[in-house]
């Protein structure tokens, strides 16, 4: 079959270093009998050795000559869509006793943040996560309060998820070689997150992080009085000050 020539618009760059994705098959884990489901799988470099360890494994395709190559490996289920279509509750579902998913696989760098959040919407159904990313994304996904890291995404997540940077990639380790560093994360959702209102949590915290230079009363004190809050949260501090459980209790709060 002919050489696939990587795809800049789908942000193609394919894993070949075979000790780092020894790293990667180990860090995950797979147990037969687990339902794992590969994004962005192209050309196999992560998929064949976890299919070797699970017999069988759902794997996202967007490019339709991949997805023709996927279909002739007889233990894999692809979908071929836009990630950003994918139903990942339906996949669950579909399951024996509608079992948790694992989800895992080299994120396109270039739509890695709309993928986090639209796996957001159905972190009930999934067991656990292992993404490759452009190490500075990861970076921010992991920074604690006050660092010059910490960002609406840091807060976003960490809500949710508990994560780990666990293994630095490095360009050479991908044909073609990205001009950023690599790394992989670990996402495990939290057991039990406080009951909260997503949209209202998402949009106080894209306000607060609207002028990050600026102190809060600038930008999150107005939309607090528009919602009529009456609490005493600390407006002079910037927003990268605030911990992600102060985050939390305002938009419990309002």
């Amino acid at each position: 079959m002919s050489k696939h020539i990587a795809r800049k618009r789908f942000g193609q760059h394919f894993l070949t270093d075979k000790s780092i994705i020894t790293d990667i098959v180990d860090a995950i884990n797979p147990q037969v009998g687990q339902v794992v489901v590969e994004i962005g799988p192209g050309l196999a470099a992560l998929t064949q050795p976890l299919v070797e360890r699970l017999g069988h494994l759902t794997v996202i395709e967007l490019d339709r000559d991949l997805a023709v190559r996927l279909r002739q490996h007889q233990h894999l289920t692809v979908i071929e869509s836009d990630v950003l279509r994918v139903d990942f509750s339906k996949i669950s579902t579909a399951t024996p006793n509608s079992q948790k998913i694992r989800v895992v696989g080299n994120l396109p760098y270039n739509i890695s943040t709309p993928i986090l959040f639209h796996l957001l919407d159905y972190v009930d159904h999934i067991e656990d996560q292992y993404f490759m990313l452009q190490k500075e994304v990861i970076d921010r996904m992991v920074a604690p309060a006050d660092s010059s890291d910490y960002s609406r995404l840091s807060v976003m997540l960490q809500w949710r998820y508990e994560m780990a940077n666990i293994l630095f990639v490095p360009p050479t380790s991908f044909d073609p070689p990205p001009r950023v560093d690599s790394a992989i994360v670990s996402m495990l959702p939290r057991a039990n997150p406080p009951t909260i209102d997503v949209n209202q949590l998402s949009e106080l915290v894209q306000v607060a992080f609207s002028q990050r230079r600026k102190l809060m009363r600038h930008t999150l004190g107005k939309w607090l009085e528009e919602k009529k809050y009456s609490g005493n949260f600390d407006l002079q501090r910037r927003a990268q000050e605030v911990p992600v459980q102060e985050y939390i209790n305002l938009a419990l709060a309002v």
